[in-house]
Protein backbone atom coordinates (compact mmCIF):
# COMPACT_ATOMS: atom_id res chain seq x y z
CA UNK A 1 0.00 0.00 0.00
CA UNK A 2 1.47 3.41 -0.81
CA UNK A 3 1.56 5.71 1.96
CA UNK A 4 0.48 9.37 1.42
CA UNK A 5 3.29 11.97 2.81
CA UNK A 6 2.69 13.63 5.67
CA UNK A 7 2.91 17.06 5.79
CA UNK A 8 6.44 18.26 6.93
CA UNK A 9 7.86 21.35 7.82
CA UNK A 10 10.33 23.03 5.55
CA UNK A 11 13.35 23.31 7.26
CA UNK A 12 14.16 26.64 8.28
CA UNK A 13 17.53 26.14 10.50
CA UNK A 14 18.55 29.79 9.66
CA UNK A 15 16.34 31.43 11.91
CA UNK A 16 17.30 29.69 14.85
CA UNK A 17 19.08 32.22 17.27
CA UNK A 18 22.52 32.10 16.68
CA UNK A 19 23.24 33.33 20.43
CA UNK A 20 21.94 29.21 21.10
CA UNK A 21 24.86 27.17 21.87
CA UNK A 22 24.38 23.53 20.63
CA UNK A 23 25.84 20.37 20.71
CA UNK A 24 25.67 16.55 19.85
CA UNK A 25 25.82 14.99 22.50
CA UNK A 26 27.20 11.48 22.99
CA UNK A 27 27.64 10.12 26.66
CA UNK A 28 30.64 7.33 26.83
CA UNK A 29 29.88 3.98 26.93
CA UNK A 30 29.18 2.71 30.35
CA UNK A 31 31.59 0.39 32.15
CA UNK A 32 30.41 -3.48 31.46
CA UNK A 33 29.46 -5.23 35.17
CA UNK A 34 32.27 -8.11 33.78
CA UNK A 35 35.27 -7.88 31.80
CA UNK A 36 34.77 -8.09 27.96
CA UNK A 37 36.51 -11.04 25.76
CA UNK A 38 39.93 -10.34 24.58
CA UNK A 39 39.64 -7.05 21.78
CA UNK A 40 35.79 -6.56 22.21
CA UNK A 41 34.52 -3.00 23.20
CA UNK A 42 31.68 -2.22 25.09
CA UNK A 43 28.27 -1.82 23.71
CA UNK A 44 28.08 1.44 22.81
CA UNK A 45 25.23 3.47 24.68
CA UNK A 46 21.56 4.54 23.30
CA UNK A 47 22.32 8.29 23.19
CA UNK A 48 25.59 7.09 21.25
CA UNK A 49 24.12 5.41 18.55
CA UNK A 50 21.42 7.99 18.58
CA UNK A 51 23.14 11.68 18.91
CA UNK A 52 20.70 14.76 20.30
CA UNK A 53 21.09 18.18 20.02
CA UNK A 54 20.91 19.72 23.57
CA UNK A 55 20.72 24.25 23.79
CA UNK A 56 21.95 25.23 26.45
CA UNK A 57 21.20 29.22 27.76
CA UNK A 58 24.16 31.45 27.70
CA UNK A 59 23.38 32.41 31.25
CA UNK A 60 23.98 28.44 32.16
CA UNK A 61 27.29 28.71 30.18
CA UNK A 62 28.64 31.76 32.14
CA UNK A 63 27.62 29.78 35.52
CA UNK A 64 24.91 31.99 36.35
CA UNK A 65 22.22 29.61 36.06
CA UNK A 66 20.75 27.34 39.29
CA UNK A 67 18.92 23.74 37.90
CA UNK A 68 17.65 24.58 34.64
CA UNK A 69 13.97 23.12 33.45
CA UNK A 70 14.56 20.41 30.13
CA UNK A 71 12.01 20.40 27.18
CA UNK A 72 12.14 17.63 25.06
CA UNK A 73 11.03 18.09 21.38
CA UNK A 74 10.01 15.47 19.23
CA UNK A 75 9.21 15.66 15.69
CA UNK A 76 6.33 14.90 13.59
CA UNK A 77 6.63 11.37 11.31
CA UNK A 78 9.10 12.12 8.26
CA UNK A 79 10.27 15.37 9.72
CA UNK A 80 13.31 15.82 12.02
CA UNK A 81 13.91 17.56 15.26
CA UNK A 82 15.73 20.36 13.84
CA UNK A 83 12.75 21.03 11.77
CA UNK A 84 10.33 21.01 14.76
CA UNK A 85 12.52 23.51 16.44
CA UNK A 86 12.78 26.15 13.84
CA UNK A 87 9.74 25.90 13.47
CA UNK A 88 8.63 26.25 16.70
CA UNK A 89 11.50 28.33 17.49
CA UNK A 90 11.95 26.51 21.07
CA UNK A 91 15.37 26.66 21.52
CA UNK A 92 15.52 30.68 20.94
CA UNK A 93 12.90 30.91 23.33
CA UNK A 94 15.08 28.70 25.96
CA UNK A 95 17.82 31.00 25.19
CA UNK A 96 15.59 33.68 26.55
CA UNK A 97 13.94 32.22 29.05
CA UNK A 98 16.96 30.21 30.58
CA UNK A 99 15.92 26.53 29.97
CA UNK A 100 17.01 23.24 28.38
CA UNK A 101 15.77 21.94 24.67
CA UNK A 102 16.74 18.62 23.80
CA UNK A 103 16.22 17.91 20.14
CA UNK A 104 15.98 14.45 19.29
CA UNK A 105 15.35 12.47 15.75
CA UNK A 106 13.41 9.58 15.36
CA UNK A 107 14.67 6.22 13.70
CA UNK A 108 14.63 6.31 9.31
CA UNK A 109 11.80 3.62 8.20
CA UNK A 110 12.21 1.36 5.12
CA UNK A 111 11.29 4.39 3.28
CA UNK A 112 13.66 7.18 5.25
CA UNK A 113 10.72 8.57 7.14
CA UNK A 114 11.72 9.31 10.64
CA UNK A 115 9.34 7.78 13.37
CA UNK A 116 8.63 7.59 17.00
CA UNK A 117 7.64 3.82 17.95
CA UNK A 118 4.39 5.59 19.90
CA UNK A 119 1.42 3.56 19.85
CA UNK A 120 0.00 0.94 17.69
CA UNK A 121 -1.08 3.88 15.57
CA UNK A 122 1.54 5.43 14.82
CA UNK A 123 4.37 5.45 13.44
CA UNK A 124 6.34 2.41 13.37
CA UNK A 125 5.00 1.15 9.76
CA UNK A 126 7.20 -1.25 8.85
CA UNK A 127 8.97 -3.01 11.27
CA UNK A 128 7.99 -6.91 11.81
CA UNK A 129 9.21 -6.49 15.13
CA UNK A 130 7.21 -3.29 16.66
CA UNK A 131 8.95 -3.60 19.45
CA UNK A 132 12.57 -3.19 18.40
CA UNK A 133 12.56 0.22 18.73
CA UNK A 134 12.32 1.24 22.25
CA UNK A 135 11.93 5.39 22.28
CA UNK A 136 10.90 5.11 25.84
CA UNK A 137 14.57 3.87 27.00
CA UNK A 138 16.11 6.11 24.42
CA UNK A 139 14.28 9.20 25.65
CA UNK A 140 15.34 7.92 29.39
CA UNK A 141 18.36 7.69 28.19
CA UNK A 142 18.78 11.26 27.10
CA UNK A 143 17.28 12.60 30.87
CA UNK A 144 19.75 10.48 32.10
CA UNK A 145 23.11 11.81 29.90
CA UNK A 146 21.47 15.67 29.97
CA UNK A 147 21.72 15.32 34.00
CA UNK A 148 25.08 14.33 33.78
CA UNK A 149 26.01 17.40 31.77
CA UNK A 150 23.99 20.02 33.15
CA UNK A 151 22.71 21.11 36.57
CA UNK A 152 19.05 19.72 35.55
CA UNK A 153 15.89 20.21 37.54
CA UNK A 154 14.46 17.06 37.72
CA UNK A 155 11.09 18.56 38.92
CA UNK A 156 10.92 20.29 35.77
CA UNK A 157 11.60 18.69 32.84
CA UNK A 158 9.01 18.33 29.82
CA UNK A 159 8.03 17.28 26.59
CA UNK A 160 6.03 18.86 23.05
CA UNK A 161 5.62 16.93 20.55
CA UNK A 162 3.75 17.76 17.00
CA UNK A 163 1.72 14.59 15.25
CA UNK A 164 3.68 11.21 15.82
CA UNK A 165 5.99 12.87 18.33
CA UNK A 166 2.89 14.05 19.99
CA UNK A 167 1.10 10.43 20.19
CA UNK A 168 4.84 10.05 21.63
CA UNK A 169 4.43 13.02 24.37
CA UNK A 170 0.85 10.66 25.16
CA UNK A 171 2.75 7.45 25.68
CA UNK A 172 5.79 9.36 27.79
CA UNK A 173 3.62 10.66 29.78
CA UNK A 174 2.54 6.94 30.47
CA UNK A 175 5.83 5.54 30.53
CA UNK A 176 7.93 7.54 32.22
CA UNK A 177 5.76 9.38 34.37
CA UNK A 178 8.30 9.16 37.54
CA UNK A 179 10.64 11.62 35.29
CA UNK A 180 8.34 13.97 33.18
CA UNK A 181 6.34 16.76 34.96
CA UNK A 182 3.94 17.46 32.17
CA UNK A 183 3.47 17.36 27.95
CA UNK A 184 2.21 18.91 25.36
CA UNK A 185 0.69 16.84 22.30
CA UNK A 186 -0.30 19.36 19.26
CA UNK A 187 -1.71 16.51 16.37
CA UNK A 188 -1.35 13.09 18.34
CA UNK A 189 -3.59 10.75 20.47
CA UNK A 190 -3.58 8.78 22.91
CA UNK A 191 -3.47 5.08 22.82
CA UNK A 192 -6.84 3.50 21.35
CA UNK A 193 -6.48 0.84 24.28
CA UNK A 194 -6.52 3.01 27.69
CA UNK A 195 -5.26 0.23 29.80
CA UNK A 196 -1.63 0.20 28.04
CA UNK A 197 -1.23 3.29 29.71
CA UNK A 198 -0.06 3.26 33.65
CA UNK A 199 1.12 6.14 34.73
CA UNK A 200 2.95 5.97 38.47
CA UNK A 201 2.92 9.52 39.22
CA UNK A 202 0.50 12.00 38.08
CA UNK A 203 1.69 14.20 34.68
CA UNK A 204 -0.01 17.01 33.63
CA UNK A 205 -1.58 17.04 29.72
CA UNK A 206 -1.93 19.57 27.17
CA UNK A 207 -3.86 18.52 23.92
CA UNK A 208 -3.25 21.26 21.22
CA UNK A 209 -5.65 20.43 18.45
CA UNK A 210 -7.07 22.24 14.96
CA UNK A 211 -10.48 21.52 13.80
CA UNK A 212 -9.46 21.28 10.17
CA UNK A 213 -7.10 19.03 10.71
CA UNK A 214 -7.33 16.59 7.92
CA UNK A 215 -4.19 14.03 8.96
CA UNK A 216 -4.75 13.35 12.40
CA UNK A 217 -8.64 14.16 12.58
CA UNK A 218 -10.54 15.22 15.30
CA UNK A 219 -12.81 12.63 15.06
CA UNK A 220 -10.10 9.95 15.46
CA UNK A 221 -9.76 6.86 13.05
CA UNK A 222 -7.14 5.26 11.13
CA UNK A 223 -3.95 6.12 10.34
CA UNK A 224 -2.98 6.59 6.57
CA UNK A 225 -6.43 4.50 6.65
CA UNK A 226 -3.95 1.32 7.21
CA UNK A 227 -5.83 -1.52 9.04
CA UNK A 228 -5.70 -2.01 12.72
CA UNK A 229 -3.67 1.62 12.64
CA UNK A 230 -6.64 3.01 15.02
CA UNK A 231 -6.19 5.94 17.13
CA UNK A 232 -8.88 7.57 19.06
CA UNK A 233 -11.23 11.01 18.92
CA UNK A 234 -9.41 14.48 20.33
CA UNK A 235 -12.48 13.87 23.43
CA UNK A 236 -11.54 10.50 24.04
CA UNK A 237 -7.90 11.42 24.69
CA UNK A 238 -8.87 13.85 26.94
CA UNK A 239 -11.39 11.54 28.56
CA UNK A 240 -8.51 9.05 29.47
CA UNK A 241 -6.81 11.26 30.69
CA UNK A 242 -9.68 12.77 33.19
CA UNK A 243 -9.96 9.20 34.26
CA UNK A 244 -6.81 8.64 35.00
CA UNK A 245 -6.06 12.04 36.87
CA UNK A 246 -8.98 11.74 38.77
CA UNK A 247 -10.92 14.86 37.62
CA UNK A 248 -14.32 15.78 39.08
CA UNK A 249 -16.48 18.25 37.45
CA UNK A 250 -17.36 18.94 33.44
CA UNK A 251 -14.86 20.65 31.57
CA UNK A 252 -14.59 24.90 31.73
CA UNK A 253 -14.14 26.89 29.15
CA UNK A 254 -11.63 29.75 30.12
CA UNK A 255 -12.52 33.24 29.08
CA UNK A 256 -8.60 33.57 27.94
CA UNK A 257 -8.14 32.58 24.19
CA UNK A 258 -5.22 32.82 22.40
CA UNK A 259 -3.59 33.46 19.02
CA UNK A 260 -1.53 30.92 17.81
CA UNK A 261 -1.81 30.40 14.11
CA UNK A 262 -1.11 33.19 12.27
CA UNK A 263 -3.21 32.91 8.97
CA UNK A 264 -6.47 32.49 11.43
CA UNK A 265 -7.99 35.72 11.84
CA UNK A 266 -8.42 36.90 15.84
CA UNK A 267 -7.63 34.69 18.54
CA UNK A 268 -8.74 31.61 17.14
CA UNK A 269 -7.78 29.16 20.36
CA UNK A 270 -10.38 28.37 23.04
CA UNK A 271 -8.48 26.78 25.90
CA UNK A 272 -10.91 24.16 28.16
CA UNK A 273 -9.71 22.95 31.63
CA UNK A 274 -10.36 20.06 33.54
CA UNK A 275 -10.87 21.20 37.33
CA UNK A 276 -10.03 19.52 40.44
CA UNK A 277 -7.37 16.70 38.67
CA UNK A 278 -4.38 15.46 40.30
CA UNK A 279 -2.23 17.48 38.07
CA UNK A 280 -3.05 19.96 35.07
CA UNK A 281 -5.41 18.47 32.03
CA UNK A 282 -6.32 20.95 29.22
CA UNK A 283 -7.34 21.08 25.40
CA UNK A 284 -6.97 23.92 23.39
CA UNK A 285 -8.96 23.95 20.23
CA UNK A 286 -7.62 25.83 17.28
CA UNK A 287 -10.77 26.77 15.14
CA UNK A 288 -9.90 26.07 12.42
CA UNK A 289 -6.50 25.02 12.64
CA UNK A 290 -4.73 22.07 10.40
CA UNK A 291 -2.44 19.72 11.07
CA UNK A 292 0.85 22.25 10.30
CA UNK A 293 -0.44 25.45 10.81
CA UNK A 294 2.04 28.52 10.67
CA UNK A 295 2.22 29.32 13.94
CA UNK A 296 2.34 32.77 15.61
CA UNK A 297 5.24 33.76 17.99
CA UNK A 298 2.96 33.38 21.05
CA UNK A 299 2.87 29.65 20.18
CA UNK A 300 6.26 28.53 21.51
CA UNK A 301 5.54 31.33 24.63
CA UNK A 302 1.99 29.85 25.70
CA UNK A 303 3.24 26.98 25.76
CA UNK A 304 6.23 27.59 27.90
CA UNK A 305 4.13 29.53 29.87
CA UNK A 306 2.16 26.61 30.95
CA UNK A 307 5.16 24.54 31.46
CA UNK A 308 6.68 26.20 33.60
CA UNK A 309 4.02 26.85 36.30
CA UNK A 310 3.37 22.74 36.37
CA UNK A 311 6.33 20.85 37.94
CA UNK A 312 6.42 18.02 39.43
CA UNK A 313 4.98 18.34 42.94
Amino acid sequence: MRRPPLPVVASALAMMAATTATASCRSPSPAPATAPDAGQPPPPSLVARRPYVLSVPSRARAGKAPALPLVILLHGYGSTGQEVDAWWGFSALGEREGFLVAVPDGTPDAHGRRFWNASDACCDFDSKDPGSVDDVAYIRAILDDVAARQTLDPRRVFVVGHSNGGFMAHRLACDLSDRIAAVVSMAGAANKDPARCTPSSPVSVVQVHGTADAVVTWSGGKVFDLPGRVYPSVPNTLSQWSTRLGCKGPPEESVTRLDLAARIPGDETRIVRYPNCRAALELWTIDGGTHAPALTPAFPQSIWSFLKTHPRP
